[in-house]
């Protein structure tokens, strides 16, 4: 599955549209942008919300965000994470931070000098808002999602999301709940 995930990441990172062609509103390239997650599509969900973050990163010059799967199972770890515990937020329920699961993961190499820079963003919706164009489009309307997604220095990411909603959240619990990282590694 991570191989076809990336390479849904690679076919809409190629077609993505100039500059021009995104802010005339012309149509996304990011294959199953409108649909919610499922249970049954979770490499669609993840590769189409990493696609329109990568086209938003293109619309300001900025370089595109490559899959991780560490990353990635980071991310549905947390999206699963918060549906299962009924609570809405960055810790895990047994109280582990974004960082320390991303350390943990195997992303950052077990070098004694490695540095990581690393964020989340996490979201949940229903209706049109469960889907990757609703999540991205919430994420960018709230500024502190928009700065990491318009982090240029981000290399890596990764996305999950859960076929519903906290229960505490949304009254049938129908939706999607969303959780990516985003890193950099380095020494």
């Amino acid at each position: 599955m991570p191989l076809l995930v990336a390479l849904v990441v690679v076919l809409c990172a190629l077609l993505s549209p100039s500059v021009g062609a995104a802010e005339s509103g012309s149509e996304s390239p990011c294959l199953g942008e409108n649909s919610s997650p499922n249970g049954h599509n979770e490499a669609l969900i993840d590769a189409a919300t990493l696609c329109l973050m990568n086209e938003i990163r293109i619309a300001n010059d900025l370089p595109l965000l490559h899959f991780n799967a560490a990353l990635g199972r980071v991310a549905s770890g947390q999206a699963h994470d918060m549906v299962r515990g009924h609570y809405f937020g960055d810790q895990s329920l047994t109280g582990r931070s974004p960082l320390s699961r991303i350390m943990a993961s195997g992303y950052v190499a077990h070098q004694a000098k490695a540095r990581l820079h690393a964020a989340q963003n996490i979201g949940w919706g229903t209706g049109h808002a469960a889907t990757p164009a609703g999540i991205v489009q919430a994420w960018m309307e709230s500024p502190p999602h928009r700065a990491i997604i318009l982090t240029g220095a981000y290399h890596d990411a990764g996305v999950g999301a859960s076929p519903s909603v906290p229960s505490g959240f949304s009254a049938p619990w129908h939706g999607g709940t969303y959780a990516a990282e985003f890193g950099i590694r380095g020494r």
